[in-house]
């Protein structure tokens, strides 16, 4: 390979990693019937000026498989927790027992886990995006120094970045199927 060209694959699987992990979060956030303390890892609350997870005003507990508690440290905020879990679009209907707030995971029906599965379809196509994004980005690196390297270490650079490119689409099309069939089992 040339001595003047060096394109940085460490920035590029780091950059892929990210959409990775985002995809993992938004994944998270989707109920698949269960209860867990991730399904809220998205929602953010109106706390003293400013947009704060609610895990950062309350402890988050999973006493039992269908329901969450949050146990809010300020009396102030119960009603802005409640008020952004119910506008978070989860379909949870939280009830309040003082400073602690129960999230009674309801069992999903068949079309709700249909709506599920699209969801997970696009949060994982917002990945292969992103993904394809970081793939142009180190393709354009690659031909903005083609003069200054030959022929075929162009062509060794840009398959290393289809190769790495290739294997995250795959993790993203394996992740989709292993939380769609997590999200279709009853």
């Amino acid at each position: 390979m040339s001595e003047d060209f060096e394109l940085d694959t460490d920035d590029l699987t780091r950059r892929m990693e990210g959409a990775m992990s985002n995809l993992r979060t938004e994944f998270a956030s989707l109920r698949t019937g269960r209860a867990s303390a991730s399904m809220l890892e998205p929602v953010q609350v109106d706390a003293y000026g400013q947009m704060t997870p609610i895990n950062q005003v309350g402890t988050v507990n999973v006493p039992e498989p269908r329901m969450v508690t949050i146990n809010v440290w300020d009396k102030g905020l119960v009603g802005k927790v409640e008020k952004a879990i119910r506008e978070s679009g989860l379909g949870i209907n939280p009830q309040l027992n003082g400073t602690i707030i129960m999230l009674p995971i309801p069992e999903l029906n068949e079309e709700r886990r249909r709506e599920l599965g699209k969801v997970a379809g696009q949060y994982a196509e917002h990945a292969r995006v992103s993904i394809r994004n970081v793939r142009r980005d180190g393709m354009e690196q690659i031909k903005k120094h083609k003069d200054s390297m030959s022929e075929d270490d162009a062509k060794l650079w840009e398959s290393e970045v289809q190769e790495l490119t290739d294997t995250y689409i795959k993790k993203v099309d394996e992740a989709l199927e292993t939380k769609q069939e997590e999200i279709m089992q009853v």
